[in-house]
């Protein structure tokens, strides 16, 4: 899919892989907006998205996250970064056909460093690596299956993550920062 009214390009990848940092740099050095569509659901239902799972519940929560991510694909001219476990909706699956779709992957020691497993991590409240690697074995083929590219953030800067994806798309490299 290509356009004025779609996406340049979408990021998924599981919590504490940087979507949120890599869109915004990614928007930047394309020129585009960036859309971050756990901050969307934040803003529109007025409440964060730990508060969103303890005062509503999972489902609830992804309600939103799916009408938020199906009107991002179909709207969003930029960059947009997809909470975790968006990717696993079956409607958001079949919406990201035709999308370039970059794969942002990490392990565990690189996520625990960055997100340090705190309890704005509704799904990571019990047992936070064990719940992080389980989660991760069972969405990492469907990451891979709707993937256009892979790119491995493990130890690495944004802007070097950044450029890769650059080079991927074709665009022009040098400030991603």
């Amino acid at each position: 899919m290509t356009g004025t009214t779609t996406p340049r390009l979408v990021l998924i990848g599981p919590p504490g892989v940087g979507k949120s940092t890599i869109g915004r740099r990614l928007a930047r050095a394309l020129d585009l907006p960036a859309h971050d569509t756990d901050r969307a659901v934040e803003v529109a239902a007025g409440q964060s998205i730990p508060d969103l799972f303890v005062d509503h519940g999972e489902a609830h929560f992804r309600e939103l996250e799916r009408a938020e991510v199906l009107r991002a694909l179909a709207e969003e001219v930029g960059v947009v970064s997809l909470g975790g476990g968006a990717p696993m909706d079956p409607e958001v699956q079949a919406a990201l056909a035709g999308h370039t779709v970059v794969f942002l992957d990490v392990g565990i020691a690189d996520a625990a460093r960055r997100i340090g497993f705190d309890a704005s991590r509704p799904l990571l409240m019990v047992n936070p690596r064990a719940s992080w690697t389980k989660m991760m074995n069972e969405r990492r083929p469907t990451y891979e299956r709707l993937a256009t590219v892979r790119v491995d953030t493990a130890g690495r800067k944004p802007a070097a993550v950044v450029e890769e994806i650059l080079a991927f798309l074709g665009a022009p490299t040098g400030d991603s920062t």
